[in-house]
């Protein structure tokens, strides 16, 4: 006989056995149990939380012959035809291979016929996001007035690409992610009925590592036992297989970092990969550990059962925590969350990692307000212990480097003074990207008295100082002051300043201005 898998041999066959999901289980016996069933649900929530595992047992609720307070008998014919998988009522379709019109309407027209044998025909659809436009719009008569022995249970990971038109018509249950303490009690429960040794530490990291899913948690521990088969399965064994790095590990790397020691942060990150470990696990998990190590600063009140850790690591925890500061914990997991989200797409996850170990090593190579701070507390930590910080040489000189003065013009032609003074009524009557250009551009006076207009280097000098578009600028002038005018299109080279070069001329203008009010 052909091996099952834990997941699937133990799906639960009875409500009761259905674990982390109360509201919902309660909600639909006590539907069951007053008569009062639906024609449409829609069940919705991350994997491996039992969606579809309820669904069935609802098939199964229905249908049976002989239901104990809402859950099924498990012991009639109906109860059974449906657990092997063979009854003619309960119709399973994948929304991701069968997502077209055509597959709707077939359902459609075997709606009408009535059940041969029980009460309801169910049709379970998985993954109903999946399905086109074209198929929602083909079910949404039928899910709106089904015949009374029909009943449609939709469900999905992703309710947000469901029609509002389509979530109208069903009834809406949200299936929670699954605590760790209850994974592991589940898990703890099935390893007794297989007699499986298992660690209890063991069961508590496979719990968090299958971040909220029964299912997950199942395939894990199956893998597991698989590779140790016939041993104990510790804590140890268990980070073998899953790639995963001892919490020692993460407070060596936390140590390294606030000692600013970069071979050391490399070397650790070099025996982990050595190691054969799983890099996305170990970014993941050093942002647990520090998570972890951030509630311990800044909780006053037991936390053990909130960090889920031995009272060993806790006593670490709370050591290291007093010699570390909550803005700088903050800052670390900050750029581990999002170097998780980055890792798991990248192709050289190693470089990634270690970009980011000399980014915390070396905080003046960021800019943002935290490593700001970080780089000043880390100021502050030199000279409480003496350490004098040189200042660097280009800053010790105490000479003065003084930039030629551009030459004032001795006189500035009235028809220049009349462009420079409603430059901006000018600019406005133009269109992107000629308005955005100009609108950055500042004017001066060449040495034939004739009007330079200045830009940037780049893509706004290429622009303009192209011979159409610089007739353009001139024929716009030209018709606000009725004059022909000529202009010259320069450039402020790279590393310059505009003022080392040209005489502002709207500044020059305002002086004279502000010289003859004050007369």
């Amino acid at each position: 006989m052909s091996y099952t898998a834990l997941y699937r041999k133990f799906r639960p066959d009875q409500f009761e056995e259905v674990k982390g999901q109360d509201h919902i289980v309660t909600t639909l016996r006590n539907q069951i149990m007053a008569d009062r069933i639906g024609h449409a649900y829609l069940f919705t929530g991350t994997r491996g939380t039992g969606k579809t595992t309820i669904a069935k047992l609802f098939a199964k609720s229905v249908n049976c012959e002989n239901p104990v307070k809402g859950s099924p008998c498990g012991q009639c014919r109906s109860c059974q035809t449906i657990a092997a998988g063979a009854s003619v009522n309960v119709i399973e379709i994948d929304a991701a291979s069968n997502n077209g019109v055509d597959n709707i309407r077939e359902i459609i027209d075997e709606v009408s016929y009535s059940p041969v044998e029980g009460k309801f025909k169910v049709y379970i659809i998985d993954e109903v996001h999946m399905l086109s436009i074209g198929a929602f719009n083909a079910l949404l008569k039928t899910l709106e007035e089904p015949p009374s022995y029909v009943i449609f249970i939709l469900a999905t990971t992703e309710v947000h690409k469901i029609p509002i038109t389509i979530l109208s018509r069903c009834q809406r249950y949200d299936f929670k992610r699954i605590n760790i303490e209850t994974i592991a009690d589940r898990l703890r429960d099935l390893m007794q009925q297989e007699q499986v040794a298992v660690e209890e530490k063991a069961l508590k990291y496979i719990a968090k590592t299958a971040d909220g899913s029964m299912r997950d948690a199942l395939s894990l521990l199956d893998q597991c036992i698989a590779f140790h088969f016939g041993e104990e399965l510790t804590y140890d064994k268990v980070l073998d297989v899953l790639g995963a790095v001892d919490t020692g590990v993460f407070s060596k790397l936390l140590e390294l970092i606030i000692a600013h020691d970069i071979p050391g942060c490399i070397s650790l990150l070099e025996q982990v990969v050595m190691q054969g470990r799983e890099l996305s696990q170990f970014v993941t998990d050093v942002t647990w550990y520090l998570r972890n190590l951030l509630l311990v600063k800044t909780s006053d009140a037991d936390i053990e059962d909130v960090i889920d850790v031995s009272s060993d690591n806790l006593a670490k925890l709370r050591e290291e925590a007093e010699s570390m500061d909550a803005e700088k914990i903050m800052r670390y997991i900050r750029i581990f969350s999002e170097l998780s989200g980055q890792v798991k797409y990248a192709t050289q996850k190693r470089i990634l990692i270690e970009m980011t170990l000399i980014k915390l090593c070396k905080p003046a190579m960021e800019t943002t307000n935290d490593a700001v701070v970080a780089r000043i507390q880390d100021l502050e930590e030199k000279m409480e212990k003496g350490i004098v910080q040189t200042v660097p040489v280009a800053i010790q000189s105490t000479e003065t480097i003084v930039a030629e003065k551009v030459p004032l013009p001795k006189a500035i032609p009235e028809e220049i003074k009349e462009i420079v003074s409603n430059w901006f009524s000018i600019v406005a009557q133009t269109s992107p990207p000629l308005k955005v250009y100009l609108k950055n551009a500042k004017l001066s006076l060449g040495g034939d008295n004739s009007l330079v207009v200045v830009v940037e280097d780049g893509l706004p000098y290429d622009y303009l100082s192209n011979p159409e578009n610089q007739s353009r600028v001139e024929d716009m002038i030209s018709n606000h002051i009725q004059k022909e005018v000529k202009i010259r299109v320069q450039r402020v080279e790279q590393g310059h300043r505009f003022e080392e070069s040209y005489v502002d001329l709207a500044q020059v203008i305002n002086m004279e201005i502000e010289i003859e009010d004050e007369e």
